[in-house]
């Protein structure tokens, strides 16, 4: 009988216990045993009989969960907040131990992924994959043809030049501009500090599609579950 080895962090992951990245602070950190014995070393591979405990917590197999969220404004990305504020999974009726995909700021409105699915979740948030991510914003002032230019050629934010993008100015009047910007990337803020270093405020955000996905049938605060077909459309994406 042949037995499967699978790399602790992604055993972790999997578990739906946290992302496949914050597994790796947990075992770099000491907070990770095998079979009872601390273990430092990303490259560590386990096996279905290994014992896995996490901040002395046993690990076990969950069965994955995948929701669609149209979250609403005045509404934070996390799974607890310290000002008792609403979260994304106050909106959400679940015994799963899921958690956000990437991040929306509080009054930023569109489309979220939630999961208990840790290696999909480093798959779409990891740049090198080019994930679309197709948001609109209302911005203060006209967007002129220079400035889309320099945002879809890389702006500067926090002294690191942004990748790539597409921009379409949808609508504009005198004083706003609908515009639909286009990135692979998800820094804190982004939309809005690409916008400010060309000058232009942004008055809404709304992210409406990731990859395929988009906000089809859902208002503000609803929510749907993936289909086994659009998960598997996502993890194809990798070889895409």
């Amino acid at each position: 009988m042949v037995i499967l080895m699978e790399r602790l962090q992604k055993v972790i992951s999997n578990s739906g216990y946290c992302s496949r990245r914050k597994a790796e602070e947990l075992i770099i950190n000491g907070k990770v045993k095998v079979n009872g014995k601390l273990v430092y070393e990303l490259g560590t591979k386990v096996n279905d009989n290994d014992e896995i405990m996490v901040d002395n917590k046993l690990i076990t197999k969950e069965n994955k969960e995948y929701i669609l969220l149209y979250k609403p404004r005045g509404v934070v990305t996390t799974t607890n907040d310290d000002k008792n504020r609403k979260t994304v999974l106050d909106l959400i009726e679940t015994t799963k131990r899921i958690y956000p995909i990437g991040r929306l700021d509080y009054d930023t409105t569109g489309i979220l992924l939630l999961t208990n699915d840790g290696e999909l979740t480093n798959l779409l948030i990891h740049p090198k994959n080019n994930i679309d991510k197709v948001y609109v914003a209302k911005i203060k002032g006209v967007l002129t043809g220079l400035e889309i230019k320099q945002l879809e050629s890389g702006v500067l934010i926090d002294d690191i030049k942004t990748a790539p993008c597409k921009v379409k100015v949808r609508k504009k009047d005198k004083e706003h501009s609908f515009v639909q910007i286009t990135i692979h990337e998800g820094k804190n803020h982004q939309v809005k500090k690409m916008f400010q270093a060309v000058n232009h405020e942004v008055v809404k955000l709304k992210r409406e599609r990731i990859a395929f996905l988009d906000l089809k049938g859902l208002k503000p605060g609803e929510y749907r579950y993936l289909t086994l077909k659009e998960v598997k459309k996502l993890y194809a994406l990798k070889n895409a």
